[in-house]
């Protein structure tokens, strides 16, 4: 409970009367002194008509899970237990700071015409994974009489539990992606080029002379061409940098977290795909090793330890993370690395070691690329401040773009997208890949 603005305004004139009386009416003390009881008895009686009038029932409903970068919705029910809730009542919300308000931490809750029921609704941001608690709500609101604001704290204790982002694999975004690959147009168009042998067929007007059998066309006495297909049971391992580069904000969310959300969507892609996918993480040294299994097996498990991987502050060793790859890895694979670096300096051990891996390997390089660079970059205002930002910004740009050209030369398939795009970007470049038997 706290004194309204009302009240407030009230004691002070109050005050201003009393000075003034006194200075100049010293008989006048008496009124004075009932006009302060006056005051105070009226506080009292608006406090204990507002306490006892004004118990209410308070229900709050949160979802138990969110995806990260995603927005969930905590709602707030209020109903009265006896006669009628206030007209406006302000909330607000205890959080941890990883749940974020999208506006303010303070709103409304407006009741109805009866006074019956009033609702209101914050949408909260999640912006780390992890498993985070609402603690208390507190709840304002103005007395019967306008001269005090009546403040309760309401225990909440629920917790939400962030995850990576899979809303890509649920909606069916992913499974449209790949679906023309599998069955569409382009399986008929790796007819005849492929390196896995599909099925035989009759030879008809059309067909390339050079997918003729002989053989097995001498034995059935008529000719009969070799369909391949592209081939299939490729070993994909998805290699995230966990360091401290990808821990930074990017766009609203960790660089760690856009990368999660991607080699989960690539996972799902790849089990659709028939391909088999390990996971690898990595930061001052070797942290996960997950081997290569069937895509769709392997993606309940990719989930869980994605769900796990912390938010590491050490520098990321390159070398020994990479060599420590290249030893684990048995046969040919596609290796999809998310990583990041901040110059060209900083690059030189991670092109060295990609080096190693490219001759045994095809390597996908997975950047992400800051939008606000290219903002920076063409300043609206004119002046000592921005020119110095654009060409701070210009330098970056150039750096990063000398590294990711460094790295196509050596054989390395390099992607540098937005944070938005990126999910869609890699499984199109996958898509590209198995096509155009890249691996």
């Amino acid at each position: 409970m706290r004194p309204s603005s009302h009240l407030i305004a009230l004691v002070l004139i109050l005050t201003a009367v009393t000075v003034i009386t006194s200075v100049w009416w010293p008989d006048m003390s008496l009124p004075l002194v009932c006009a302060w009881l006056a005051l105070s008895a009226l506080a009292v009686g608006d406090l204990a008509l507002s306490v006892l009038s004004r118990r209410m029932k308070i229900e709050i409903d949160l979802p138990p899970q969110g995806f990260v970068g995603q927005t969930v919705q905590l709602t707030v029910d209020i109903s009265p237990q006896k006669r009628s809730l206030p007209v406006k009542i302000e909330t607000r919300l205890d959080l941890a700071p990883e749940l974020a308000v999208s506006e303010s931490r303070l709103s409304g809750a407006t009741s109805d015409a009866g006074g019956k029921h009033a609702k209101t609704s914050i949408d909260l941001r999640l912006t780390r994974r992890g498993q985070y608690a609402v603690h208390n709500l507190w709840l304002k609101w103005p007395s019967r009489l306008r001269l005090l604001d009546i403040i309760a704290c309401m225990p909440v204790q629920k917790d939400i539990t962030v995850v990576p982002d899979i809303s890509p694999v649920l909606s069916g975004a992913i499974q449209a992606q790949i679906l023309p690959l599998e069955a569409g147009q382009k399986d008929l168009r790796l007819r005849g080029e492929g390196s896995e042998f599909h099925q035989l067929r009759e030879f008809e007007t059309g067909m390339d002379p050079r997918s003729i059998d002989w053989k097995r066309s001498a034995r059935m006495r008529s000719l009969v061409v070799r369909e391949m297909r592209a081939e299939r049971n490729h070993q994909i391992i998805l290699c995230v940098d966990s360091g401290r580069l990808m821990a930074e904000q990017l766009a609203g969310l960790p660089k760690l977290d856009r990368a999660i959300n991607a080699t989960l969507a690539m996972c799902w892609a790849a089990g659709l795909a028939g391909d088999l996918v390990g996971f690898y993480s990595f930061d001052s040294r070797p942290r996960l090793f997950v081997p290569a299994l069937p895509g769709r097996s392997a993606f309940p498990r990719l989930q869980t330890l994605c769900a796990q991987l912390r938010y590491e502050t050490q520098e990321t060793n390159h070398t020994l993370g990479l060599t420590h790859l290249a030893g684990r890895l048995k046969r040919r694979s596609l290796i999809v690395i998310f990583s990041d670096f901040v110059d060209s300096i900083t690059a030189e051990l991670m092109i060295e070691n990609m080096q190693v891996l490219v001759r045994h390997h095809f390597i996908v390089y997975v950047a992400l690329r800051d939008p606000m660079l290219a903002k920076l970059t063409e300043p609206e205002e004119m002046n000592l401040d921005t020119v110095a930002r654009s060409v701070a910004a210009r330098q970056i740009l150039q750096e990063r773009r000398g590294v990711l050209e460094k790295l196509a030369r050596l054989g390395v398939l390099c992607l540098d997208s937005t944070p938005e795009a990126l999910t869609a970007d890699l499984v199109a470049r996958y898509i590209e890949i198995k096509s155009r038997e890249m691996i």
